[in-house]
């Protein structure tokens, strides 16, 4: 598993707040990635800060994270980026807030020229599957995801 850099955190062409990821968000989830070959996972111990009810990451937090995962996807295994067109989550389980590590995944479920589409599952610290995302991604041709969005290129996720 090779960790996934985050390059926008040096970027000087603009304020790197994201809620999802950014480490210089104070409020934020500041989630990291790690490419596992045709997975992306994500590791998080969540704050009581993002409950809804009692000791249950809320729903809505639960959603960032499928969205977020998924765009982290876009950027390393469909090499560009993107916009969420569309995204359904089915909880199956109460995501309970613990001292155990929950999990993450996404993988590229398919893609075209302009639509990828991403499974994603959230798992609590004991393997269990809490909630699965299936997320529409509308994908920007790379010369526009560069000029318009501070893409980078797949090369800065990762060392050399």
């Amino acid at each position: 598993m090779k960790k996934i850099i985050n390059p926008f955190v040096h970027s000087d062409k603009h304020d790197y707040k994201c809620f999802g990821c950014s480490p210089l968000n104070d409020i934020g989830l500041k989630l990291e990635f790690w490419d596992a070959g045709e997975e992306i996972i994500c590791k998080w111990l969540p704050k009581k800060q993002f409950e809804g009810y009692l000791n249950v990451v809320h729903g809505g937090i639960q959603a960032t994270i499928h969205d977020e995962i998924a765009s982290w996807t876009v950027y390393t295994k469909c090499k560009t980026a993107g916009v969420t067109s569309n995204l359904d989550v089915r909880y199956k389980s109460p995501l309970m807030i613990t001292d155990k590590e929950m999990t993450f995944k996404a993988n590229v479920e398919s893609v075209n020229k302009r639509l990828a589409i991403i499974k994603t599952t959230i798992e609590d610290g004991d393997g269990k599957i809490c909630s699965i995302g299936k997320v529409t991604y509308f994908l920007f041709p790379q010369d526009m995801a560069k000029e318009k969005y501070q893409y980078p290129g797949v090369e800065a996720f990762y060392e050399n």
